[in-house]
């Protein structure tokens, strides 16, 4: 080949690759103002396009904006870009997204999947069809209901941070921060919740000032009383009673309440005291009664057992004991028969009585008692020996002129009642039992034949019960 011939052929080649180094310089130019090949924005494919072109269906889209705001039970709101004037606001980010573009490989574009882009857009909104909007929400026209902080709640074992009470009252200032954030960058979902929305309580479960409460209340159930009472199942003042006792204000201030201890004293004694109260049983010879009235019995001593109990409280202390009682004021038992296996018992209808002794019954006899008019019945009820002697005057109610009613030497006398009843021998009476008391009745007392009155006499001690019954 000649030296022409070369040179134009290196001379072909070279205007040959000119052409396709303008050509692919010209298309790469051409990319920078348009999106490459197989590119999606928001999943709608602008390939080619210009920024117009992506600018003008935003806009077509933003035509169509709408919020829908997710509120508490369900509720939800919407609101509509027509409502507000929503516009579509240029920012650019399409400039910017054509200018990152790799326009150099474009070639690659073509043989590729191509690129998917997103883009958030913006939008302007008038603020005061906005604020009017917001004010009339579902969540700001309801009733406002405040949260409730976590408090001190008993577990059973102590006093722990209990759970927030969420309220439906708004934050209006997060409200509108939200509402305004989401409309601006075109969100089409506003959960009130997950934004905060919701006024919040001062305090939650890890504030300080709920777990130094829970501490000051825990201070005080470290007691544990328990009273054997005699049952099966024993009375315990524990943890679970005293935090009863214990209450917390709003500002977290922790109170003891002393007078709830009272109040706790009085309703055991009301439930375990037995003095005066009725009690049912059942008569050495089988029948079913009751009994009411009497000096015998359990009386707890209120203000010595509410004190007791208080000191037990505050110190903190683990103890099994009884109750302070009144002085004088116990029993053989306790139960429905509180005077035990042991006790004299007399039945004023049937005018009988008997002895019992660890539940065997020793004697019985028929009695006369007191007549049943003038002041002058036996009195029903439990009560106990309270004196026991023999050769005893028996003397009654002094008359104006200053002599006695009647004064009368018995050989043994049993006293009941501090008012003068007793069990005695009375000589004078040619019979016993039956409805005799109803015309020849005593002034109270138990009327014996001489023989049953010195068989009793043997047998009963002072403090044995006495059960006086109808």
């Amino acid at each position: 080949m000649g030296d022409n011939k070369k040179k134009w052929l290196w001379i072909s080649l070279g205007i040959v690759a000119g052409i396709l180094a303008l050509g692919y310089i010209g298309t790469a130019l051409y990319f920078m103002s348009h999106f490459l090949p197989n590119t999606k924005v928001n999943g709608k494919d602008f390939s080619y396009a210009k920024e117009e072109d992506v600018a003008d269906y935003l806009k077509s889209e933003v035509k169509k904006y709408e919020l829908k705001i997710t509120e508490h039970a369900g509720l939800s709101d919407m609101i509509t870009g027509k409502e507000i004037s929503v516009e579509y606001k240029e920012n650019g980010v399409i400039d910017k997204l054509l200018k990152e573009q790799s326009v150099f490989l474009w070639p690659a574009a073509w043989s590729g999947e191509g690129k998917g882009l997103s883009i958030t857009a913006s939008a302007d909104y008038d603020e005061k069809a906005l604020d009017a909007k917001i004010a009339s929400l579902t969540a700001m026209t309801t009733e406002q209901v405040q949260p409730i902080s976590s408090m001190p709640v008993f577990n059973g074992e102590k006093f722990v941070p209990g759970d927030i009470t969420e309220g439906t009252a708004i934050d209006a200032d997060a409200l509108k921060k939200a509402v305004v954030q989401a409309i601006e960058g075109l969100q089409e979902q506003l959960n009130l919740d997950e934004a905060g929305c919701y006024v919040q309580p001062p305090y939650t479960k890890e504030s300080l000032e709920v777990q130094q409460a829970c501490d000051a209340m825990n201070a005080y159930l470290n007691a544990s009383v328990t009273y054997e009472m005699g049952l099966d199942t024993p009375v315990v003042v524990d943890k679970t009673i005293i935090s009863q006792w214990v209450t917390v204000d709003e500002n977290y201030v922790v109170t003891f309440h002393p007078e709830l201890i009272q109040e706790w004293v009085t309703q055991f004694a009301q439930q375990y005291d037995t003095a005066g109260k009725t009690r049912q049983f059942t008569t050495p010879d089988g029948r079913a009664t009751e009994v009411s009235g009497g000096t015998y019995g359990w009386e707890i001593n209120e203000k010595a057992e509410y004190e007791t109990l208080l000191a037990n409280v505050e110190s903190g202390e683990t103890i099994s004991r009884e109750p302070v009682y009144v002085e004088g004021k116990t029993a053989a038992s306790h139960g429905a028969q509180d005077w035990g296996s042991t006790y004299a018992e007399v039945d004023l209808t049937n005018q009988k009585m008997w002895y019992v002794k660890d539940g065997e019954v020793l004697m019985s006899a028929d009695v006369v008692t007191g007549l049943p008019k003038g002041g002058r019945s036996t009195p029903a009820g439990v009560y106990t020996i309270l004196e026991r002697m023999q050769n005893k005057v028996l003397r009654g109610n002094l008359r104006p002129d200053g002599t006695r009613e009647y004064e009368t030497l018995v050989k043994y006398w049993m006293r009941v009642t501090y008012s003068g009843v007793g069990f005695h021998d009375a000589t004078w009476q040619s019979s016993f039992g039956g409805n005799v008391y109803t015309y020849r009745g005593s002034h109270g007392c138990i009327n014996m034949s001489y023989s049953d009155a010195g068989k009793l006499y043997e047998l009963i001690q002072v403090g044995d019960p006495v059960i006086m019954h109808y």
